[in-house]
Formats: C-alpha cells, sequence, structure tokens
C-alpha cells in the first residue's frame, strides 16, 4: 500500500466522520425532544392506567363491548408493530423483529405495521398485512386510524385479541421490546392490598356506566396506542445517537491508525532514498 492510497482512505473515512458527527448533533436534539416527551407521558399514563384497573373489576363486563372475551373459536389475533422508517439505529429494529418472532404464530396473525423497516420485515417473513402506515414521517397522526382498524376488527369478531409490539423506552441505553394486550381492555387485582384499597374507593358513574364506560375505555386504548409510539420514538433517536456516536468513534480510531500507517511509510520511503544516497556515495568513492 502506497501513501496515496492511504491518504484517499483518510480523506474518505474523514468525509464520513463529518457525516457520522452531524447526524449524532441531529440525533441528539430529536433524542431529547422525543424523551421528553416520553418520560412527560408516563405519570398521566399511570394514573389512568391505575382508574382504568379499579373501574374495570368492578364494572359489569356488558358496560362495554371492548371487556368482551371473544368466542373461544376465534384463534386469530391483530398484531400491531412499531418499528421505524429510517435506519442507522443500532439493533433496535432487529431485536423487536426477533421478539416479534419470537411471541407471535404468523399463521393465526394479522399485522398492521407502522414503519418502513417494520413492512419490509414482515413482507419478507411472508405475514400477513392488513394495514400498512410506514408512508407519512411520523405516525402519531395515524394513531386514529389504526385505533379504528383495530377496534372495528375485534368487535367484528375477526380477532380474539389485539397485542401491540413496540420498544419501551427505559434510557438512553436501553430500550426492551414489549408486547401488550390492548384489547380485550383487562385488568386483575394483584394483591389483597389492591383488594382493600380498591373495595375502599367508590366510584359514581354517571349518567350510567354503559354511556361513560365504554367511552371511556375507547379513549383509553387509543392513548394507549400514541403513548407506545411515543415510547418507541424515543427509543429510536436515543437508538440513532448512540449508533452515530459509535460510528464517528470508529472513524477516529481508523483514521488515527490509517495516519500512523502512513507516516509509517513515509519514513521508510525516506529511510530507503537516504539508504540509496549512501550506497551511491560509497559506490562513488570506491
Amino acid at each position: 500500500m502506497n501513501i496515496r492510497s492511504v491518504r484517499k482512505k483518510i480523506k474518505s473515512i474523514a468525509n464520513v466522520k463529518k457525516i457520522t458527527g452531524a447526524m449524532e448533533m441531529v440525533s441528539v436534539i430529536k433524542m431529547k425532544k422525543a424523551q421528553t416527551a416520553a418520560l412527560d407521558v408516563r405519570p398521566y399514563q399511570e394514573a389512568i392506567d391505575g382508574i382504568i384497573k379499579e373501574i374495570t373489576a368492578k364494572a359489569d363486563i356488558s358496560a362495554s363491548p371492548l371487556l368482551i372475551n371473544p368466542a373461544p373459536e376465534i384463534k386469530r389475533e391483530l398484531s400491531i408493530v412499531v418499528s421505524t422508517n429510517k435506519g442507522l439505529c443500532g439493533a433496535y429494529n432487529f431485536n423487536l423483529f426477533r421478539f416479534v418472532i419470537k411471541n407471535t404464530q404468523l399463521e393465526n396473525n394479522d399485522f398492521i405495521v407502522i414503519g418502513k423497516k417494520g413492512a419490509l420485515f414482515l413482507n419478507k417473513i411472508g405475514a400477513a398485512i392488513s394495514a400498512d402506515f410506514s408512508h407519512g414521517q411520523t405516525a402519531i397522526n395515524d394513531v386514529s386510524a389504526i385505533f379504528k382498524l383495530a377496534v372495528d376488527g375485534f368487535l367484528k369478531n375477526q380477532y380474539s385479541k389485539v397485542n401491540i409490539f413496540y420498544n419501551k423506552f427505559i434510557s438512553t441505553l436501553t430500550n426492551e421490546p414489549v408486547k401488550e394486550v390492548i384489547l380485550p381492555v383487562t385488568y386483575k387485582v394483584e394483591s389483597e392490598e389492591n383488594i382493600e384499597l380498591s373495595a375502599r374507593r367508590e366510584f359514581v358513574i354517571e349518567p350510567s356506566p354503559q354511556e361513560l364506560i365504554d367511552q371511556l375505555l375507547r379513549s383509553y386504548v387509543e392513548e394507549k396506542i400514541r403513548n407506545c409510539l411515543i415510547q418507541g420514538e424515543a427509543g429510536e433517536h436515543s437508538s440513532r445517537m448512540i449508533a452515530m456516536k459509535n460510528a464517528t468513534e470508529n472513524a477516529e480510531n481508523v483514521i488515527y491508525n490509517l495516519t500512523l500507517l502512513r507516516n509509517r511509510i513515509r519514513q521508510e520511503k525516506i529511510t530507503n532514498e537516504l539508504l540509496d544516497m549512501v550506497t551511491a556515495k560509497e559506490s562513488v568513492e570506491v
């Protein structure tokens, strides 16, 4: 390898470093915004979960069809997969897709896919895609349409369950693939302490449980889908920032090693030229 080719490689990698550095800066800005949204919505979601848990524990399932389990003979499920439109986010999508394969039976599942990467993956494995929301920059605007498709399919007894797969944002360095059942809406009281707490609380529902609970659950499920998308977006930008940071650092290491190689080659060339000069001089003197 000569000096010219090494210099060419250094220049190419330096250009890549500029690109990954710029992408890292953009990802940092998007990550902070997405993380703020994900963290801000958590207390609200936890409070709503608690209210829904207590109401559904006491409510008659006839108050809403969203509480009713479909007939046992209905085996097919609907799964919503929340992926990304863009790549360069490390193992974010790979971990999610592996989790989806592990926790679904493809022959008994229809899929609503969010994100181009998810659409490519599901098409590749031959999954049945009933709706594709990978066309836009953000799927938040499509939440109402996704919710309507899911609820309509469930109420028509096409599906026994509606699941959602997404990467739950834990921290900047950690995302956890998660499967949540959003339909039917079911909560179980987990301990005697919760039972006693629930017994002490009384809800006055006006005008009637049938009129209020159904609408409340519909709003809850729609908001649940929206929250999953917000969590996924925070994880995506965090993963992309980390991936670009690692790529920039790797580029710096490669440039450093190539610079050492270039200097060594140049030093060898100078040394050889000096040896040739000394040898020529000695030949003339002889």
